[in-house]
């Protein structure tokens, strides 16, 4: 099968007073037709921004500096505008993390579903109407004509959820980027979404691109795994392989931090030392050295590259890829914290 979409050694820039600083640098993917990618790290890791360079949603101080970005064969880094209107809502869709924000206060739901309808399809009045009214009861949202006439604040975070995903697949595009979409969601009505997801894709084939800092999401939805930091991606498995055999101490990390339900109570979460480095204060080297037990004189002074150490599986680390004297040890204590 063909991929869907390719994201090629794409570097994303912005302008800031004090200079250029780079957000996501050199990350390469691929997503399928019908395939959930899920994206994971820290805040600040670069998750939301490689979304936004693919919708090419940067602003005017943000910008794609290297790399390719092709949907479908097409290369559509750098396309104008109006070419880029044409493509978001018909063919790549996106759901932001506050559905309150998303959604125009001042317009009702039916005026802003109908708004991308209208715009996308060759439908019309009571066309467009009763297709808007036909994606509110696909999501699970009950009395559709009445919801038509309501404004976004008359309705729970749950509902606006849902609109804003009947909004990303009104016109049946071929890829969905969900940026943390159960965020700020009581985890009944995160798992009815997640359930609606996992259902329009089934039905559609729509391609799922994932960003969250939620694992357990990660587990349920992805079938394969990137996890990125300080805008780098440094592990990518499908996500059996990343949960089973993680290769990278920052996702042994992550894993050593999910609470488990036979768990003792007194037991200690892992944590991971310190935090993401501001992208002007960027380490050399590996840039996970200065919170890594691993690291090693190695570690900070050479950056490693993104190998495969198995089919589909690739890691940016020396330990894992058995660079290191180390690598005993690393095992073990991967070993440790995800068990």
């Amino acid at each position: 099968m063909s991929n869907l979409l390719e994201v090629e050694g794409i570097e994303t820039v912005f302008r800031t007073e004090r200079g250029e600083v780079t957000s996501v640098d050199g990350v390469s993917f691929t997503l399928k037709a019908g395939e959930t990618l899920g994206i994971v790290g820290e805040s600040g890791c670069g998750k939301s921004v490689t979304s936004l360079s693919i919708m090419q949603l940067l602003g005017k101080t943000g910008s794609i500096r290297k790399g390719e970005i092709r949907l479908n064969g097409r290369n559509i880094t750098g396309l104008a505008e109006s070419s880029m209107r044409q493509i978001r809502g018909s063919e790549v869709s996106m759901i932001f993390q506050d559905p309150m924000t998303s959604l125009n206060p001042v317009f009702t739901i039916g005026n802003q579903l109908m708004e991308s309808i209208m715009l996308h399809l060759p439908l019309t009045g009571k066309a467009a109407q009763d297709h808007a009214i036909e994606m509110l009861r696909k999501v699970g949202i009950s009395r559709p004509e009445e919801i038509m006439n309501e404004y976004p604040h008359k309705l729970s975070g749950g509902m606006r959820q849902r609109v804003m995903i009947a909004i990303a697949l009104s016109c049946e595009p071929k890829l969905l980027i969900a940026d943390e979409p159960t965020t700020a969601l009581d985890v009944t009505i995160q798992a009815q979404i997640l359930d609606l997801m996992k259902k329009l894709r089934e039905e559609t084939g729509t391609a799922i691109m994932l960003i969250t800092h939620d694992l357990g999401v990660v587990a349920e939805m992805a079938d394969r795994v990137i996890v990125m930091y300080a805008g780098q991606v440094v592990e990518e498995a499908d996500v059996f392989t990343l949960f089973d055999k993680p290769l990278h101490p920052y996702t042994a990390g992550l894993m050593g931090s999910i609470p488990h339900l036979d768990g003792d109570d007194e037991e200690t979460l892992a944590s991971i030392p310190g935090t993401v480095p501001p992208l002007q204060q960027m380490p050399s080297g590996c840039r996970f050295h200065t919170r890594c037990e691993l690291a090693t004189e190695k570690c900070a002074a050479e950056a490693p590259p993104l190998l495969e150490q198995a089919e589909g599986h690739r890691v940016r680390c020396w330990a894992a890829q058995g660079e290191l004297d180390i690598k005993s040890s690393t095992l073990t204590l991967l070993k440790e914290v995800t068990t």
